[in-house]
């Protein structure tokens, strides 16, 4: 069989029979295999995807030689293709592989004695010809039939992907999506790939599309520029875009020209998947599940806020001087008038800075209105949130997509409008963490009868999702708001009390060093090497001398963002070479490199793991022969195979975003003037009320006051505000 075999500079091609497959993934393609390779006089190892592969198969590859620390010298091929063997040894170890089911060892040599080297060419066109060797039946015939025409179908994709470009590891992603229907589907609209896998985009999408003979102005593709505009302005936050930024973002992606992308947008409109839409009288566009998201957020808080409640009377302040004698001290004005707003609220915004009282306040209310019998639930976005929320109040708190009863098999939530919560209150905590479209999903699930009372700081970052959707709230002034200001006599004592409401004012933090032991410490440094050798000396020594702390699980190392010299990823590989090197047990994957008694961080929700995005582990061991390992999360025990070790990465040091809802015994708050494009004042508020105990900032004091310059709060596009505003007139 003769493949246009894919080669890109730098690369050589290779060609040889399959010898033995050392491994092999069903999932993924990913194998490892030994290759007589024409040429060569020993035995090649061969590394790279494949979706089927047996010995005595003839492959042709493109890639590089290169030396590998722990397995010596391997052929790393980019694209693999397969045809079938054409030496009877190789036929006969090919039919024998198990890769046709019907035919062994047995029944291999049989069909090579009787058939040669024409066996595949009758399997092709005289099938029922096989049954003229000895043991093969009408049943056992249909067999093999069914699963050489299924083979050979692989086989076409493969190559019709590989000669329009496609690598082979995207190729086999593709075909696992599609199935039989893959080249059918590329024909029609190869920006589906954008839309329904993951990890290839528009931009890849786009360059298959060119290989396909795609125009460039082509009402498909601007279509799909125009989504895919519109979808990574979703990454910053927003759910839509003004038109004319958006236009010309499209313009700048697609290098068409500007009528012919009016022409695909007024189509994409028209097909309701965008909507334009005036946001404070700026003309805009957004995607549609997006506004349609923030347009249902509006209509369940009219619902759950007009409905009445089903609540016994409850005499407010009797039940006010019952809690204070239940929790041992008297409740101050502010959260007592908090307390009594919440009872006689039917839905409620409680916000506030760090130690001002929130806790205290939300234990009153759970308290309070359990003891009249009443059902509360706790939620919260993450599960860290949800474990201090829980340890506050002593009751049970959960994630969102737990309480929701998230189905991972289907992508949808068990718990809506049809099967809401048994709940007469519901407490969301967090709140300003969560986006637009989990926000939707939770409001549908709640009741009629049942309260809200909505808990967050809307000071700290916004959500990673899009939408702001806790800003919107408080600023549509649609619900009940309590802003608590007044930090407690005992709070009033802690520098990073003090420091987080100066950051939050706009004020420079006090960053002179108290002589005494404090809780908030400033270390400047002139520049990033600088920067990398403290924080290094702060964890893996000065902090933990000082202070008791353990370097490993109760110190945090933040930082603004992942790239750079002082982003996470240089961090983590310093900071773990100094605080667990490797003693010789270890796995590494797509460049990192795991030990026992690491610290990890899971990157995407796994929903049948029960583990979130953020969640913070300890390697506890590795599992046997390099097959992954298991990581302690507060006490429990997670396998992972070594495939799945993608969504564990290094956590000695992790961006400031991924700390929200979190906190910890010692934080160190790497700030440097190289961060300007991420200073915000809300990010340094965040990052410093992290730390429950100690906060030292390593950096510069002219970044700080950057990040405190930089207070815009709402940045971004959205429509909430607009429609909670109108459901006051």
């Amino acid at each position: 069989m003769t493949e246009l075999m894919q080669r890109t500079p730098g690369e050589e091609l290779i060609s040889g029979l399959v010898g033995n497959i050392v491994f092999h993934s069903e999932e993924d393609g990913f194998t490892v295999l030994r290759l007589n390779a024409r040429g060569h006089g020993k035995l090649v190892t061969l590394v790279g995807t494949c979706p089927d592969i047996s010995s005595g198969q003839w492959i042709d590859a493109s890639g590089k030689f290169v030396k590998d620390s722990k397995h010596g010298m391997q052929f790393r091929a980019s694209y693999i293709t397969v045809s079938e063997p054409k030496s009877l040894d190789g036929i006969e170890k090919y039919m024998a592989s198990g890769m046709i089911p019907g035919i062994g060892d047995v029944y291999a040599k049989r069909l090579v004695k009787h058939f040669g080297e024409s066996v595949f060419e009758v399997i092709d066109n005289e099938p029922q010809r096989l049954l003229e060797v000895e043991g093969i039946g009408q049943s056992r015939l249909e067999k093999i039939i069914n699963s050489w025409k299924e083979q050979k179908k692989i086989r076409e994709i493969m190559v019709y992907l590989h000669q329009h470009g496609i690598a082979t590891a995207k190729a086999i992603r593709i075909y696992k999506a599609y199935g039989a229907n893959a080249v059918k589907i590329l024909d029609e609209n190869p920006y589906r790939l954008a839309r329904d896998m993951h990890g290839i985009g528009f931009l890849g999408a786009d360059k298959i599309a060119q290989n396909l003979g795609m125009e460039k102005t082509a009402m498909i593709r601007v279509g799909a520029g125009i989504a895919h505009v519109l979808t990574e302005a979703t990454k910053d936050g927003h759910c839509g875009l003004p038109e004319q930024e958006m236009l010309d973002a499209a313009s700048n992606l697609l290098e068409v020209p500007m009528e012919i992308i009016r022409e695909a947008l007024e189509r994409e409109i028209k097909s309701d998947s965008l909507i334009n839409v005036p946001v404070d009288g700026t003309p805009c566009v957004f995607l549609s599940k997006l506004l349609y998201a923030e347009r249902s957020i509006a209509y369940h808080l009219r619902r759950i806020n007009t409905t009445p409640k089903r609540w016994p009377s409850i005499n407010i302040e009797k039940a006010i001087d019952w809690v204070e004698e239940k929790i041992g001290f008297n409740l101050s004005q502010s959260q007592a008038d908090a307390v009594t707003q919440a009872i006689r609220s039917k839905a409620m915004v409680i916000t506030g800075g760090p130690g001002v009282g929130k806790t205290t306040i939300v234990d009153s209310i759970v308290r309070i209105v359990t003891a009249k019998k009443l059902n509360v639930l706790l939620c919260a976005p993450t599960g860290r949130a949800a474990k201090r929320m829980s340890e506050a109040t002593g009751m049970e708190a959960k994630t969102i997509h737990r309480l929701l009863e998230f189905d991972p098999k289907n992508g949808l939530f068990v718990r809506n409008e049809d099967y809401p919560l048994k709940s007469d209150l519901l407490i969301v905590d967090e709140c300003s963490m969560i986006d637009t479209p989990l926000m939707r999903n939770l409001l549908k699930a709640i009741p009629d009868h049942c309260g809200l009372l909505i808990i967050g700081d809307i000071d700290q970052l916004p959500s990673v999702g899009p939408g702001q959707v806790l800003a919107d709230i408080i600023r549509s002034d649609y619900l009940r708001v309590c802003e608590l200001t007044e930090v407690f006599r005992q709070m009033a004592e802690s520098r990073i009390i003090i420091n987080a409401h100066r950051i939050n004012a706009g004020s420079m933090p006090e960053l002179e060093n108290p002589e005494t032991d404090g809780d908030f410490y400033f270390i400047p440094v002139d520049n990033a090497d600088q920067a990398v050798e403290r924080v290094i000396a702060l964890a893996s020594r000065r902090i933990p001398q000082k202070f008791g702390f353990n370097p490993i699980r109760d110190i945090q190392v933040l930082c603004p963002m992942n790239n750079g010299p002082t982003g996470t990823r240089a961090l983590n590989v310093d900071l773990q070479s100094v605080l667990n090197p490797s003693s010789g047990e270890k796995i590494e994957r797509s460049g990192n490199t795991y030990c026992p008694g690491d610290k990890v961080m899971q990157v995407a929700n796994d929903y049948d793991k029960e583990i979130f995005n953020g969640d913070i582990g300890i390697i506890e061991n590795l599992i046997p022969q390099g097959k992954g390992l298991v990581v302690n999360f507060d006490g429990r025990l997670v396998p992972y195979e070594q495939k799945e070790l993608d969504l564990l990465v290094p956590a000695y040091a992790i961006t400031i975003h991924k700390s929200q809802g979190s906190e910890y015994p010692a934080v160190i708050l790497l700030l440097l003037k190289q961060h300007f494009m991420m200073l915000r004042r809300n990010l340094l508020y965040t990052g410093v009320t992290r730390g429950k105990q100690l906060v030292v900032v390593v950096g510069q004091k002219q970044a700080i006051e950057i990040a405190l310059k930089n207070s815009s709060r709402f940045s971004r596009w959205s429509k909430l505000n607009e429609f909670l505003q109108q459901s006051n007139h």
